[in-house]
C-alpha cells in the first residue's frame, strides 16, 4: 500500500492542521482516527495502510490535533482544550465533505468523541474507543504528569527508543525492539538539528499543573448519548487510566459495547498489534 497523502485543512481561527488519507479513492463510510494527548497521525499509519486495503478498502483519515505533529503551534496555549479541538475535526470533516464517519479515538482523542456525542452526535456512525472511558483513573493520570516533558532528550532515534522501552517497558510486554524504534519516530522529529518531542511544549505545561487532588468529572452522561452506536472499548491489559470495573460498567449500560483487552500493553495500546488492527477491521466491517 503507498504512503498516505498529507493534506493541511486550516480551521476557523487560522490554524492549518495536518490530514493524512489513505486509501483517498476507497468508497464507504470514511474512518478517522483522532490520536491522544500529544500524539499524532503516525500513531495510526500501520493501521490505516491495513484498513485501506482489501478487504476492507475504507478511507482512513488521521487527524493531529493543534500543536501536535505537523499542525500548527496555538500561539494562544489556553486554546488547547478539548471542546475547541472537538471543533476543529468538524471543520476538517466539513471541508472533506464527510457527513458521518466511523472513528477512532486514542485517549484524548476518545474524549473528544464523548464532547461530539453532544454537540455532532449525527457524525459519528460507529466508534473505537482505545484505553479511554467515561471514568479516568487518577492513578493513570498522575502517572503521565510523571513521565509528560520530563524525559531526557534524546541524540538519536536509538536513543529516543531506548528512553522510551525505559519508561514505558514494564506496561509494554509485548513490545519488541522494531516496535520502540517505531514509537521513537512517532514521537519525535528533527528539528534543526536536534531530536525534539513533536508536540508544543505548552501542552505538557497545562497538563502537568492540572490539578488532581480531586477526581476527574465523570461522562456517564456523555457516554449514554453512544446508545444507538455500536461501540467497540480496547482497554490495555496494564492500563492504569481506564480500569476494568470501568469497562465492565460500559458493556453493562450499553448492550451494543464490545471490550476488547490489548494483552501485553498499557496505555495507550498501539493498535496495529497482537490483532487489535484485525478485530477493528472486523468491527468496522468491510
Amino acid at each position: 500500500m503507498a504512503d498516505g497523502i498529507d493534506r493541511f485543512i486550516t480551521v476557523p481561527d487560522g490554524l492549518n492542521l495536518h490530514v493524512r488519507i489513505h486509501g483517498a479513492d476507497n468508497g464507504g463510510t470514511p474512518v478517522v482516527c483522532l490520536p491522544g494527548l500529544t500524539r499524532n497521525v503516525l500513531d495510526f499509519e500501520d493501521l490505516a495502510r491495513m484498513l485501506a486495503a482489501p478487504p476492507y478498502d475504507r478511507r482512513v483519515i488521521a487527524i493531529s490535533s493543534r500543536g501536535r505533529g505537523l499542525s500548527d503551534r496555538d500561539p494562544s496555549p489556553e486554546r488547547y482544550t478539548i471542546p475547541i479541538e472537538a471543533g476543529d475535526v468538524i471543520s476538517v470533516l466539513d471541508q472533506l465533505g464527510i457527513d458521518s464517519a466511523a472513528f477512532i479515538g486514542t485517549s484524548r482523542g476518545g474524549l473528544i468523541l464523548h464532547i461530539l456525542a453532544m454537540t455532532h452526535l449525527n457524525r459519528i456512525e460507529r466508534l473505537v474507543l482505545n484505553d479511554i472511558g467515561p471514568v479516568l483513573e487518577t492513578e493513570g493520570l498522575r502517572q503521565i504528569q510523571g513521565y509528560l516533558g520530563n524525559r531526557p532528550a534524546p541524540s538519536s532515534y536509538a536513543e529516543a527508543a531506548d528512553i522510551l522501552e525505559a519508561t514505558h517497558g514494564a506496561e509494554f510486554p509485548a513490545l519488541k525492539q522494531d516496535d520502540w524504534a517505531d514509537m521513537a519516530k512517532a514521537l519525535y522529529r528533527e528539528i534543526d538539528g536536534k531530536l525534539t518531542a513533536d508536540f508544543a511544549p505548552d501542552i505538557a505545561a497545562q497538563f502537568r499543573a492540572a490539578d488532581l487532588s480531586q477526581p476527574f468529572p465523570d461522562l456517564w452522561a456523555q457516554f449514554a448519548l453512544f446508545a444507538d452506536k455500536k461501540v467497540m472499548v480496547i482497554r490495555g491489559e496494564h492500563s492504569r487510566l481506564l480500569s476494568r470495573a470501568t469497562t465492565d460498567e460500559m458493556a453493562r449500560r450499553h448492550s451494543g459495547c464490545t471490550i476488547v483487552e490489548a494483552k501485553g500493553q498499557g496505555h495507550a495500546p498501539l493498535l496495529h498489534l497482537g490483532g487489535l488492527a484485525e478485530a477493528i477491521g472486523a468491527f468496522l466491517g468491510s
